[in-house]
Formats: structure tokens, C-alpha cells, sequence
């Protein structure tokens, strides 16, 4: 009882608690001086007197940081671009617009405003005499993103066009009123005089074009059999949808023609002469019917007015769409 005492006198009294005896100092060494008694700050909660108790170490895991994978390019991806280039066969000045090169064909001519025409070769630039190169230049870059637009489009149209270059020979392909065509050379029939036939079919494959060609034909013969094969067929055709058209509008033709032309799909005149390009035998007979409206409306409407479209649109509604679609699909490049 009275150590117990004792130790709360120790602990609530107001004198400095005895220090603890010094250890025993080691044989042939100095014992050290008595330790001074630290004072008690006010307010403090801990006796000064008891013991200072240093805590165990415990081993606190460091974290893992998951390494970061730098996923930069070794080289900057814009030093890996190359820069598009467009160049004219015939440019004559040539501009950066943005990050692309464009050589264009410049002429001047007799005219009142600068015309940019954008063509499978490029871009042509024509202005009036009067106006300075600088100011034809600030007009081109200024039409710049109109200009890249139709550049870019034109050579991806290119592109799909090279892409579907026939290679002339037995089993060649291409597309007839939009279903592929396999050609099939068959010197043993003459088929009656018109050089070749195409097979019924089964819905399970390309239809086969038979044609009167040796095995051993040259690439430019069997062509030559192949187009004069698909002329007479788009003769045939164009006649038939004429005729259709024809009462619907209002209108007679009197003349066909087929042409061949690399950016003209057809044309009309106001005697009533018809010119078809005989490749639409390609595209689908929707496609068709809207080229063929298209010249029969010029007969009632020579220019390409709202009128016009209106006249076009009471035979074939959704013409808007069929024009996108001659635009977009690549015709197949005889060469």
C-alpha cells in the first residue's frame, strides 16, 4: 500500500521526479556526470518524469509505382508524313497551302474574276490580264480548303479507276449494267455474227462473256472484242430507255450517238440529237435511266436551272442520289 502511495506522489507531486541511477560506467573509462533533471513545459500531458519509450521499427512495404510505358514515337510522326503533292503536268507556279504542295497550270485570259478548275491532271488557274500574280496567289489561298478538298477527292477517284484496270485475257472481269462479268474466249462459236454471248447464269457466280478470240490473242484483241461486244448492248439499251423516257417528258429524240468521252457522260442538243458515253453500260440501269432523263430534260430545259431539276425529278426521284453515285464508282479503265 504504501509503494502505491508512493507512486502517486511521484507521479501528481510537484517536484522533479529523482532521475534514474546511472549504469555502471565500463572498467578503466570515466563514469559520466549525473544527468540533469528536465524541467516540465505547462500544459503538458507527459510526467517528465517517466521514461522515454522509443517505439519499435516496423518495416512499412514501400509501394510499387507500375513503370510508365513511353508510348512517344521514336521519330515525331509529322517527320514520318509525307507531305501531299500535287502537281499539274502543265504548272507553271506552284504554293504551299497548309502542309501541301500544289503545282497548279496558270493562264490568263480574257475573263472578269479568277476561276480554279480542279481536273484529273490538277489544279488550272485562270485569270484576267489586269491582275497581279500576288493577288491570284492570295485568291489561291484563300480557296485553299475548297482546293485541297477536290484534290484529294479527285486522286482517290484516280486511284479507284487504276485499280480496276483490266488486264485483257482470258478471264478477264469487269462490271456490265453492275453485275461482274468474267470473259471467257471461245474461238469454236462465231455466235451468229455478233462476236460473243453472255451466259444465262446461275445467281452463284459472275456471269461468263463468250468471245469469238483465239486462245492465243493478243491483250489489245480481245478488248476490242470485249467493247464492240458492250457498244451494241448499250445501243440497245440506251434506245429502250429513250423511248421509256421520252412520252413522260414531253419530248421526241431523233438521233443517237454513242461517245467516248473521258468526262462526259452525255449530252443533247436542241434538235433533238442524244449523245450517250456507251461506258455507262457499267454502272446499274438506275444510273442509267437518270443519265438518260437527265439529256431527255434538256430538251425541255437547256440549262441546269431549278426548272431543270424539277424536270428531272418528276421521271426519276431519287436522282440526287444516282448523280452521287455516277460521281463516286469507279468505272473500269480501258487501256
Amino acid at each position: 500500500m504504501r509503494e502505491l502511495m508512493q507512486l502517486a506522489l511521484d507521479l501528481f507531486g510537484d517536484g522533479a521526479a529523482a532521475a534514474p541511477p546511472p549504469p555502471a560506467a565500463p572498467r578503466g573509462r570515466k563514469s559520466p556526470g549525473p544527468a540533469r533533471p528536465r524541467t516540465r513545459q505547462p500544459g503538458s500531458l507527459v510526467p517528465d518524469a517517466l521514461p522515454f519509450v522509443v517505439p519499435p521499427v516496423v518495416a512499412v512495404p514501400t509501394p510499387t509505382v507500375p513503370l510508365v510505358e513511353d508510348t512517344r514515337p521514336a521519330v515525331p510522326l509529322a517527320d514520318t508524313l509525307t507531305p501531299a503533292s500535287f502537281v499539274h503536268p502543265q504548272a507553271s507556279r506552284e504554293l504551299m497551302l497548309g502542309a501541301a504542295r500544289v503545282a497548279y497550270e496558270f493562264k490568263r485570259g480574257k475573263r472578269r474574276t479568277i476561276g480554279f478548275v480542279v481536273g484529273a491532271e490538277g489544279l488550272s488557274v485562270r485569270a484576267p490580264r489586269w491582275v497581279a500574280l500576288r493577288d491570284v496567289d492570295a485568291a489561291v489561298r484563300e480557296k485553299s480548303d475548297w482546293i485541297l478538298r477536290k484534290l484529294a477527292e479527285t486522286q482517290q477517284r484516280h486511284a479507284r479507276v487504276e485499280a480496276t484496270r483490266i488486264d485483257w485475257k482470258d478471264g478477264a472481269g469487269f462490271p456490265f449494267l453492275g453485275e461482274p462479268v468474267v470473259v471467257r474466249l471461245d474461238p469454236k462459236h462465231g455466235f451468229e455474227g455478233v462476236g460473243g454471248a453472255l451466259d444465262a447464269g446461275d445467281g452463284t457466280g459472275p456471269r461468263l462473256l463468250r468471245l469469238a478470240v483465239a486462245q492465243n490473242a493478243e491483250p489489245a484483241q480481245i478488248r476490242d472484242a470485249a467493247q464492240a461486244w458492250l457498244m451494241r448492248q448499250a445501243r440497245k439499251l440506251f434506245i429502250e430507255r429513250l423511248d421509256h423516257f421520252a412520252p413522260l417528258l414531253g419530248v421526241r429524240w431523233a438521233k443517237l450517238s454513242l461517245s467516248n468521252a473521258a468526262t462526259r457522260w452525255g449530252s443533247a442538243s436542241a434538235d433533238g440529237s442524244i449523245r450517250l458515253n456507251w461506258r455507262l453500260i457499267h454502272f446499274r440501269l438506275s444510273v442509267v435511266d437518270y443519265v438518260v432523263a437527265h439529256e431527255l430534260a434538256h430538251l425541255r430545259v437547256m440549262d441546269h436551272s431549278h426548272r431543270f431539276w424539277e424536270t428531272v425529278e418528276s421521271v426519276v426521284p431519287d436522282y440526287d442520289v444516282l448523280r452521287q453515285q455516277l460521281k463516286d464508282e469507279a468505272v473500269p479503265r480501258w487501256g
